[in-house]
């Protein structure tokens, strides 16, 4: 373990991620495939903080505890119990270091993830923290260790959490996953590109999956229905990004937007958006994560890319951008 009066920062990252197929059916049980957003990162940076004031907290891209914008600088021992960046600092000092006394430390913490958005912008900033932690302690986790820390602070964030969003950041890697099976990584046959657009309309993950839940628990016969159809789809997209079927993966994604649109959870501002990328020459689009706002995701040719993000931004998407899945 590396000493308690290291002075050497330590610095990690995490990148976004988006969900391609299974959003809500992977509570339920069904498939689910995530990849990771590397263009948009979290990131922590560990540096000796002030004797005897314990952990502090600078989190500047993050909404103060009142919900404002403008930052937050704490104390760890002045947070709420369940304030999720202390969850993660607790959590992550006990797994790596155990019991010990609270070490003197400023933990700056910068975001590029909007947040609400559908990117795991909750779940990367947790992962970064970890990460570092680790670091500092002179320890190399594994990255299902990272994961299992972070889903606990992700139950704070989203109440019943799909465990996917912690499972894709932490292994950095396109996932096939079903709740309760473990991660399995992911072959791609042949890269591929997404445009991910932001609606610019924030959504609660808690309060769509808790909408869904209390539909499913409504008239449980339809709803099962509609999530066999999405785990069904996830099934086939494996195969096809397996062996590198682009207009494959397209095709599925429409009709993965479709399945979500009749589940209740797209929004006029998703479906907009995901026709101007079909208009502008996109193999296939869809809304990613829960839905109600937050981001949409195009799968594209890279020289189509340009094209559909400007088509997009024409359509009201306050940000676009390109990532790469390999």
């Amino acid at each position: 373990m590396a000493s308690m009066q290291a002075v050497t920062p330590f610095v990690a990252t995490a990148p976004g991620k988006a969900i391609l197929f299974g959003e809500h059916a992977v509570v339920y049980g069904r498939p689910a495939i995530a990849v990771p957003v590397t263009d948009v990162q979290a990131r922590a940076a560990l540096s000796p903080g002030v004797p005897g004031a314990g952990v502090s907290l600078v989190a500047a891209d993050l909404p103060a505890a009142d919900g404002s914008p403008g930052g937050r600088r704490y104390r760890l021992r002045d947070a709420p119990a369940d304030d999720p960046l202390r969850v993660i600092v607790e959590l992550a000092l006990d797994a790596f270091a155990g019991p010990i006394p609270e070490p003197d430390l400023l933990v700056t913490i910068t975001s590029t993830i909007p947040i609400a958005r559908g990117l795991g912008s909750g779940a990367a900033v947790a992962t970064a923290v970890a990460r570092a932690l680790a670091g500092y302690l002179g320890y190399s986790p594994q990255p299902e260790e990272i994961s299992q820390l972070v889903y606990e602070v992700e139950k704070l964030h989203h109440g019943t959490p799909s465990g996917i969003d912690n499972t894709v950041i932490a292994y950095e890697q396109p996932v096939y996953f079903v709740r309760g099976e473990g991660v399995k990584r992911l072959a791609v046959g042949a890269n591929f590109n997404l445009v991910v657009a932001d609606t610019g309309v924030a959504s609660s993950t808690r309060a769509v999956v808790g909408d869904v839940r209390r539909r499913w628990e409504a008239d449980r016969e339809r709803y099962e229905g509609l999530f066999d159809e999405i785990g069904a789809v996830a099934r086939l997209a494996k195969a096809a990004i397996q062996r590198g079927d682009r207009h494959a993966v397209g095709r599925l994604m429409d009709e993965n937007h479709d399945l979500l649109s009749t589940l209740g959870v797209s929004s006029a501002e998703l479906d907009r958006l995901v026709g101007a990328a079909r208009a502008a020459g996109a193999w296939g689009a869809k809304l990613s994560g829960a839905g109600w706002g937050g981001n949409m995701l195009a799968l594209v040719e890279p020289e189509q890319a340009p094209a559909v993000a400007t088509a997009l931004r024409a359509a009201g998407a306050t940000n676009a951008v390109m990532s790469r899945v390999a």
